[in-house]
């Protein structure tokens, strides 16, 4: 097996293929980390997305990579009734979560107001493949921009079968483990430090979980522009990481009683876990032996 990490979008990324010959395609992958964090980053003034926040009121030419991020992120908030909102950026900024990861540098977007901004003050040509935000507001893409970089990454290793992608604990397993049997993969408990709350075994598919670890604000429900409350953490396996870690933010924000129908609906697995450790999950989970 080889393996190589490096700190990118503010966590580390660490690729691992069970095949040899696979250095070209590990750089490749860790390629798209690099470009999609310099085009959908809210932390630099000189990002793609934040060149976007600067001409509110006027559509402005993305790139695919931009437009991408932005239309998948709607298309959640849409399903999700505004449980996931991309518009939360300035709220977010506002709470402290606002910290460059390189430069550890504080980051303040000059918005004048964004009070009551959503999803729907965003709109989107596609044949012009522009982007107008309706009112001033700040875009934050984390909970789309780091799977859609891990599912750029996975194609690139596709053609050798068995490895894996951990970006800060987002997954995406492809194949078998070295041992020839899928990938087994905890999920943190979200209240005992080191330990586990559950085991599962995937294989060609990406697991993605919000949780309450650190910080218990850093989640907001947008509806409320109040931290979640609702579950202690949501784990959601899916086919891509993009689908799979913004639909585990939705879930978080949405809690068990409107969540799990939600995955449900989605076509996903997941499972919910409230504050006080009660698990709600859906039916077809694949558990370590």
């Amino acid at each position: 097996m080889i393996a190589r990490t490096e700190a990118i979008m503010g966590t580390l990324v660490t690729i691992r293929v069970v095949r040899s010959g696979a250095e070209a395609a590990m750089d490749r992958a860790f390629g798209w980390f690099h470009e999609i964090e310099q085009r959908c980053t809210r932390f630099d003034p000189q990002s793609e997305l934040m060149q976007l926040t600067a001409h509110a009121g006027s559509p402005v030419p993305a790139s695919a990579i931009l437009y991408q991020a932005v239309q998948f992120a709607l298309m959640v908030a849409e399903e999700s009734g505004g449980a996931f909102d991309p518009t939360i950026g300035h709220a977010m900024e506002a709470r402290g979560h606002n910290r460059e990861h390189r430069t550890k540098e504080v980051v303040h977007t000059a918005i004048s107001t964004d009070d009551g901004v959503s999803y729907r003050d965003v709109e989107l040509d596609p044949e012009r493949k522009t982007i107008t935000l309706r009112r001033p507001l700040l875009l934050d893409l984390g909970a789309v921009a780091k799977g859609l970089a891990i599912d750029a990454a996975a194609r690139e290793l596709e053609p050798f079968s068995d490895f894996s992608i951990d970006a800060g604990g987002d997954l995406y397993l492809g194949g078998n483990n070295p041992e020839g049997v899928p990938w087994s993969i905890g999920i943190r408990h979200p209240r005992h430090h080191n330990a586990l709350i559950d085991t599962l075994r995937v294989s060609n598919q990406a697991v993605c979980t919000s949780g309450d670890y650190e910080r218990a604000d850093h989640i907001l429900d947008p509806r409320l522009s109040q931290p979640a409350a609702a579950a202690a953490s949501a784990t959601v396996v899916a086919p891509s990481a993009m689908l799979a870690d913004s639909l585990a933010t939705a879930a978080f924000v949405l809690g068990p009683r409107a969540g799990i129908p939600f995955l449900n609906r989605m076509g996903v697995e997941g499972l919910i876990v409230t504050p006080d450790l009660e698990r709600f999950e859906t039916g077809g989970l694949r558990r370590a032996a």
